[in-house]
């Protein structure tokens, strides 16, 4: 066999087109790959085949998929509209938001999207876990609205929106969740209060009757007996709520139960003050709570505190109208309940059933410890401080000697108008208040009613480290004698 002469034009000639073409095909693949990551396709990769050619879609692809750094596809925004959704405030967009969800659920890190600019009628839907990817971003710009007719409810559902099993789920943006509870607040005979959301105020705030058994609201032509919570966190961690404004839910606005790591801020709350049982936000079993830089204003307490709560942080908050922030009712039913370590400051309230309240059932049992209110201002609120271990939503509480105790509650720079009376202190017989401290307490009377109450202190011991104004002279200096205090099978 002969050998080829390298030196032949022949061989020259084949082995310089093969370094040519090689050299193109490595150039356009850097082309391509260097495109793909781009929302702009060149002419010169544009696909010219036809419409039923597999690669014809080609150039939306790129457009749509964002490259890993290992050089895998994954869609990280997931648009309502994408999947069907209407966005005109009448056609019934849940089956959209569902689909979007499924697709967002599977992707760590993907946003949902919910566009400006429409109104989306959305039925009660369940955002669920556990096996759904972490950090998800709910982002909401538009406006979403609840169902105002009978059927879509049934018996009643204990909330709308439901967010659940998640880990670092944050709902934020520009947009507005309607709950359009005015067809459930009109309608006085479907009141079904629930423990958490009870604000009854021996004073002033309502009562209710008994609800009806759970009939179907179709066949009634009426709302349901059982209200919903607009939006609901269940068992989630790392959540964030920021941006958006929740106005007229049939009940309690945002409510948080079983979660840790909670942050809310830069938010609003809205709805009329005589609306009943519209909590703002409500925390249940949740710890290490921040919420910070948010306007509430509703018709029960603009922060709701029950049992299982700790590590809870609230600040630079404006609250009103609405029934101010409470920890409890605690205790209903020979119920045991724990709150510790609750930090609220430099917070205003303006025309609010009351300021700072701890609320207790007697008969219960447990222990409320280690709260501070610091740097309140308030302005025509009827009672700013209050203690009240007698709490009863109605004229049938018995007298019961157990209680939740209530001990290391710290008021600091207190300040401001007041209707009805400053302080209102009304602990147990068989289980007084203790360690509670009062330093920089100034509150003066508005004239608007014919009689004002002076501070009112019942076997509650503690220290004023400073003068008060007025005057709190009932509060008693120092501890209990051992013989006044009874087991309150309240270590918590």
């Amino acid at each position: 066999m002969r050998t080829p002469n390298m030196r032949s034009p022949t061989f020259i000639f084949l082995v310089a087109l093969l370094v040519w073409s090689s050299g193109n095909e490595t150039c356009g693949a850097r082309i391509v790959k260097h495109w793909r990551g781009s929302k702009a396709i060149p002419p010169s990769l544009s696909n010219k085949k036809g419409d039923n050619d597999a690669d014809s879609q080609y150039p939306t692809r790129l457009m749509e998929e964002s490259f890993t750094a290992q050089g895998k596809a994954s869609t990280t925004t997931f648009n309502v509209i994408d999947y069907g959704a209407k966005g005109d405030g009448t056609t019934d967009d849940t089956k959209a938001f569902e689909a979007a969800w499924a697709s967002a659920c599977k992707v760590e890190a993907s946003t949902m999207v919910v566009p400006s600019g429409s109104v989306y009628l959305v039925k009660p839907i369940s955002f669920s876990g556990p096996n759904c990817g972490s950090n998800i971003i709910f982002q909401v710009d538009g406006k979403i609205i609840a169902p105002t007719s009978p059927g879509a409810w049934g018996s009643g559902l204990l909330q709308w929106l439901e967010f659940t099993k998640l880990t670092g789920i944050t709902v934020k943006g520009k947009g507005v969740i309607d709950g359009q509870g005015s067809v459930w607040w009109s309608d006085s005979s479907t009141e079904n209060p629930t423990e958490e959301s009870e604000s009854v105020s021996p004073l002033k705030d309502s009562t209710y009757e008994s609800s009806p058994a759970l009939v179907s609201s179709e066949a009634t032509g009426k709302m349901p007996s059982t209200k919903p919570t607009a939006i609901r966190f269940y068992g989630s961690s790392d959540v964030t709520v920021t941006g958006i404004t929740i106005q007229n839910s049939p009940q309690t606005h945002l409510k948080f139960d079983d979660c840790t790591a909670v942050q809310v801020f830069g938010m609003t709350v809205s709805s009329p003050s005589d609306s009943p049982n519209t909590d703002g936000i409500h925390l249940q079993n949740s710890q290490d709570v921040v919420i910070h830089n948010t306007n509430v204003a509703c018709g029960d307490d603009c922060v709701s505190i029950q049992t299982g709560c700790s590590g809870i942080f609230i600040h630079n908050m404006n609250c009103g109208p609405g029934h101010g922030i409470s920890i409890g009712g605690l205790g209903r039913g020979n119920t045991r309940a724990c709150v510790s370590n609750v930090t609220i400051r430099d917070t205003t309230m303006h025309n609010t059933l009351t300021g700072v309240r701890i609320k207790t059932w007697q008969g219960g049992s447990g222990l409320v410890q280690g709260v501070m209110f610091s740097n309140i201002q308030v302005s025509e609120v009827e009672i700013p401080i209050m203690i009240d271990q007698f709490y009863c939503d109605g004229s049938k509480c018995q007298n019961k000697t157990s209680a939740v105790a209530v001990s290391g509650i710290s008021y600091q720079n207190i300040r401001g108008t007041y209707t009805l009376k400053p302080v209102h202190f009304a602990c147990s017989d068989s289980l007084p208040c203790t360690g509670v401290t009062l330093n920089t307490i100034n509150l003066t009377p508005i004239q608007e009613k014919n009689h004002l109450y002076e501070p009112f202190c019942w076997q509650t011991y503690g220290e004023l480290q400073t003068t008060t104004t007025p005057p709190i002279n009932c509060l008693q200096i120092g501890k209990p004698s051992n013989n006044q205090v009874q087991n309150s099978n309240g270590s918590c």
